[in-house]
């Protein structure tokens, strides 16, 4: 569960006030909202990128307001994926294991798992300045999974890719979130894409948070067929 209780941000001219937010256990929710309205600057808030001036951050019922990011549990995928030009795609999958010091046997066996589930077992040893955009993005989530984390957080995953490209990993992402029922905060400008992998729907207008029926997103696209 991801419980944002009267969160308060503040960056230089930039503010958010008495942000309340309830993503509860298993439940896929999508962050919608304009451009500049502060959905990046809540998850740094989630994963503890962004210091909170104000209120409580709670993950599965556990202040970790002033926790590290490496002991909140939280896989991020940023918008720039963050990808090192330097490391291959074994080399991403096995990052966040070797720092929590898990067994080479353990490693080796999530990386091949994870290859197999995101459809990058043949590219394990490309580096990944040699990859498509949907490929660098899957390496993205891969690395955000690898340690099972108790949360994901997806800040426009999948923003830059084509339409058909996009289609596919929204099906990837359902079928993995429904596979290991992991609680999931995902920030899209794209109403085709909130449709396809939404369970909640929350929308920040004007400083303020709001959960929506999801199905204005299946009314929408009714209406427009």
């Amino acid at each position: 569960m991801i419980e944002l209780q009267r969160l308060s941000l503040r960056a230089g001219a930039f503010s958010l006030r008495d942000v309340n937010l309830v993503v509860p256990h298993g439940v896929y929710g999508v962050l919608m909202g304009g451009t500049g309205q502060g959905k990046t600057s809540i998850l740094e808030a989630i994963c503890g990128l962004k210091p909170v001036a104000s209120g409580r951050v709670l993950l599965d019922e556990r202040d970790v307001t002033r926790w590290k990011p490496a002991d909140r549990g939280v896989g991020y995928v940023p918008q720039d994926l963050a990808l090192f030009p330097m490391m291959s795609v074994r080399d991403h999958l096995e990052f966040a294991l070797k720092l929590r010091h898990w067994k080479p046997a353990a490693i080796a066996d999530r990386v091949a798992m994870l290859a197999e589930v995101l459809g990058i077992a043949p590219l394990l040893e490309r580096g990944v300045r040699h990859l498509s955009g949907g490929e660098a993005q899957r390496v993205a989530i891969g690395r955000a999974l690898s340690f099972n984390p108790q949360v994901l957080l997806l800040d426009e995953p999948l923003n830059a890719l084509d339409e058909r490209t996009r289609d596919r990993l929204c099906a990837l992402l359902r079928s993995i979130h429904s596979e290991i029922g992991l609680t999931t905060l995902h920030i899209t400008h794209s109403r085709n894409e909130a449709r396809q992998v939404a369970d909640r729907l929350y929308v920040l207008e004007h400083g303020q948070l709001s959960e929506r029926p999801v199905e204005e997103l299946t009314r929408e696209r009714t209406a427009s067929d």
